[in-house]
């Protein structure tokens, strides 16, 4: 009697007949809400673990304020040399009738001899790192959406971010600085919108909010360690090195714990790997995803489906991959109408915020102390936009803040300082200015991550980040203008950046969109009910 071969796949094809009942499909937020939990364990410590890179790109860029400074000078006190240290500055004393404090090789100001006549190669050092900047935030925001993805993107910004540090460290000369300056910017620019996409795409919407206004503490955070490095290690090479060195332990033994992103696993068509972070989530979590629930795309989700194609080597539904571009951004008008407005306020509030920011540095104040007072005030910023955030929504809030900051500058323009007390209720101005456009920074990140859908969130937040780079370079041209001119461009921009606020959409509590058609539709439905 002949004997009946078993069928090896047999157990792989039962997954298959198995999936031909009815299944639901769910899209991410679905599935959070239902199934995964908005914020529970495994978000929190994914969070946590994504957002140190905030604390990196603080040191990266405000590391210029510690290394361009302009040291203290006294008299060399060699005799038969006039020198006096009335004198308002050394560029009417006689060469080696003076000398800096500290030493050549305490800033690059001193080793370079970026004084008097050469003084404008500080800010342009400056305006080459911010435009690094802009472009590295464009190349990475495509590249986080499309090949590398959001963990890719990040783990290369910071192998970038750790060899143009050091790099500039050997610099022999002015423009060596000012070139590997400008490739750190360029790296520098990927690392805030990649953390910041990472860390908030897999939390829940109702909780998002919240999470992604957290996110700048760790930015404030790397500004005040920055400042104990600086005190620490008082020549400017040491500096960056320093400042170089966390972006490798990063690398080396935090980024292999964190996760890609399950929702750009699904817009690049990897289905099955997007279940199995979801899978992660829900048990970590102390939940249980049900058999027959799908992962899908927005357009295809809260589908009930009889019949349903299974790779029977995953056991779950395979997609081709989704990609997107500015230019499906441009070619919608729900889209084009956002990013324009993301770009023009994200402009207008970096001007806000950089250009008070250079003039709080000038209070004349020990610079150590002064940098890190200033990062500690902005925290109180974060936490009040943070609790207001979900109670009054995303659109009251930017126009708030950017009233409150511009209302400020404007009040601030027309006082009196050339007497003590005019002096420090114009100083107070300023502070309430940066503590307002504080609120309304870290705010900007969330909202425009919530105005763009999955396939393309990265490129508009690219932009948006470009255009605020853009704005940082311009910033010391209207500082350098004096007197009360400043404040009011401030002012003006702040109150500018509100009435644009008014032509955004409400987000909260919308889903986060995955491709631009779901993004269309469901934007249609709302506005029809």
């Amino acid at each position: 009697m002949e004997s009946k071969q078993p069928d090896l796949r047999s157990p792989l094809l039962s997954t298959s007949e198995g999936s031909s009942g009815k299944a639901e499909k769910l899209c991410i937020d679905d599935m959070l809400k239902k199934y995964c939990g908005e914020f529970g364990f495994w978000q929190l410590r994914h969070f946590l673990l994504t957002s140190l890179a905030w604390a990196l790109e603080g040191f990266h860029t405000m590391v210029m304020i510690f290394a361009d400074r302009e040291p203290a000078w006294r008299c060399s006190g060699i005799s038969g040399v006039a020198c006096s240290t009335e004198a308002k500055s050394v560029c009417h004393l006689e060469p080696g009738s003076w000398e800096w404090i500290g030493g050549s090789k305490s800033s690059t100001v001193a080793e370079f001899g970026l004084i008097c006549g050469e003084k404008y190669k500080v800010g342009l050092v400056q305006a080459l790192f911010f435009g690094g900047c802009m472009i590295g935030a464009g190349v990475f925001g495509h590249l986080s959406d499309s090949r590398l993805g959001r963990k890719g993107s990040l783990l290369m910004v910071c192998i970038l971010n750790a060899m143009f540090g050091c790099l500039t460290a050997l610099s022999p000369d002015y423009w060596t600085y000012a070139l590997f300056r400008l490739l750190t910017g360029f790296s520098t620019g990927g690392v805030g919108l990649s953390a910041f996409v990472l860390a908030t795409e897999p939390i829940g919407p109702s909780k998002r909010g919240i999470a992604g206004m957290s996110t700048f503490y760790f930015f404030s955070g790397g500004i005040a360690i920055l400042s104990g490095l600086a005190y620490i290690f008082q020549t400017w090479r040491a500096l960056y090195i320093a400042s170089s060195i966390p972006s490798i332990l990063f690398v080396v033994i935090v980024l292999p714990f964190v996760s890609e992103s399950p929702r750009w696993y699904l817009i690049r068509g990897k289905t099955s790997r997007a279940m199995k972070v979801m899978h992660k989530i829900a048990s970590s979590n102390g939940k249980h995803i049900p058999d027959g629930i799908l992962l899908a795309l927005d357009e295809e989700a809260n589908d009930i489906t009889d019949e349903i194609e299974i790779n029977y080597k995953t056991g779950f539904e395979s997609k081709e991959a989704i990609t997107g571009s500015l230019i499906d951004v441009l070619r919608s008008p729900l889209t084009r109408i956002r990013l324009f407005l993301a770009v023009a306020i994200n402009f207008l509030c970096s001007v806000v915020y950089y250009g008070l920011s250079l003039n709080v540095v000038n209070l004349g104040t020990n610079l150590y102390l002064n940098v890190l007072l200033n990062a500690v005030a902005e925290m109180p910023a974060y936490l009040l936009t943070a609790i207001l955030l979900d109670k009054f929504g995303r659109k009251p809030l930017a126009i708030g803040t950017q009233w409150f900051s511009g209302i400020f500058c404007i009040v601030g323009s027309l006082l009196k300082y050339h007497y003590g007390v005019w002096t420090v209720a114009r100083m107070v101005c300023g502070i309430l200015g940066i503590f307002g456009m504080a609120g309304t920074y870290n705010l900007l990140f969330i909202y425009t991550v919530e105005l763009f859908p999955t396939v393309v969130r990265n490129a508009a937040l690219g932009c948006a980040i470009q255009a605020a780079q853009m704005g940082a370079i311009l910033v010391p041209f209207v500082v350098v203008l004096g007197d009360g001119i400043p404040f009011v461009v401030f002012g003006v921009c702040g109150i500018a950046g509100g009435l644009l606020a008014f032509y955004l959409p409400e987000t909260l509590n919308r889903p986060l969109y995955d491709t631009m058609g779901g993004m269309e539709d469901g934007e249609g439905a709302q506005a029809n009910v």
